[in-house]
């Protein structure tokens, strides 16, 4: 179904694999398209509870692939865009795929996505490599993994929605050093800088991202965590928490009435709870911010 992808479930844990090892797993404009699509889909099948993203071979992802002919963005240079076309003209056909940020399509389909999302990096992991991850709930790194926002020694600007992440995650310090001066940071570095959770011995990456993704999802009501994600994510960025209170009015009423109700249940009766709930058939006021 992918030709730059594998995409793999067992044990309702999606292993979504960049495969272009021979390149590094180095970005494409069809990449971009299969990850929007991959996200979209996962996030709709109720077979899949959490998604690990890593790399094939010995890079995650090595970057934009700069050996394609014409604009290596994959960018219509005929074009002459406005800051009124990416209010008005966001989705028509000539923006969509003549203009518009491809790291930026493929972190916003994260960012909607209603399940759990690590990122295993497992090697190189620069450019839209290191920006794709910002997206993602949690990050471990292998001892091999390289980082680099490395977009000033190009020429060109932070994409993939990071001006928006990358602070939020490490704080406004240490993003604008990182991006100034597009320096590649060893797993530990990034460590210390709080891009990622952990750092593992290569054979133990992927190990380590299950057992916790198992956490997510074992005995968790899939409309809770997607509700959860999404609340964290859109209610930090409100500028007043009345707007949280909003909602977290509507969901606590929701989910108390079904997989809330079988929670308590479980707990007071001391054996695993059996939720019956489905991501792919939240509550009508979801998503409430494409209601406002």
């Amino acid at each position: 179904m992918y030709n730059t992808l594998d995409y793999r479930v067992e044990d309702r844990i999606l292993t979504l694999t960049l495969n272009r090892p021979e390149q590094l797993n180095a970005f494409t404009v069809e990449m971009a398209d299969e990850l929007v699509a991959a996200f979209e889909r996962a996030s709709e099948d109720d077979d899949v509870a959490v998604i690990v993203v890593t790399g094939s071979g010995r890079a995650f992802c090595a970057g934009m692939d700069l050996s394609v002919p014409g604009n290596v963005f994959g960018l219509d240079e005929t074009q002459q865009p406005t800051l009124a076309d990416m209010h008005e003209r966001l989705h028509d056909e000539a923006i969509h795929r003549g203009v518009r940020d491809t790291g930026g399509r493929v972190t916003l389909a994260i960012y909607e996505c209603k399940k759990p999302v690590i990122g295993a990096i497992n090697g190189a992991a620069v450019g839209i490599g290191a920006t794709m991850t910002l997206a993602m709930d949690i990050r471990l790194a292998s001892e091999k993994a390289r980082i680099g926002f490395v977009f000033g020694k190009i020429g060109v600007v932070p994409e993939a929605c990071s001006s928006w992440f990358l602070p939020r995650i490490v704080g406004i310090q240490q993003a604008l050093e990182w991006v100034y001066t597009g320096d590649i940071l060893t797993a530990e570095q990034a460590l210390t800088g709080k891009l990622v959770r952990s750092v593992h011995a290569p054979e133990e990456l992927l190990p380590a991202a299950y057992e916790l993704a198992r956490k997510f999802s074992q005995n968790k009501s899939p409309v809770a965590v997607a509700f959860a994600r999404q609340m964290l994510y859109r209610n930090a960025a409100q500028p007043h928490p009345i707007e949280a209170h909003r909602i977290d009015t509507l969901a606590m009423f929701y989910t108390s009435l079904e997989d809330g109700k079988e929670g308590v249940s479980s707990f007071l009766e001391k054996r695993d709870p059996a939720y019956a709930s489905k991501a792919s058939a939240m509550p009508a006021f979801y998503p409430w911010w494409k209601q406002a």
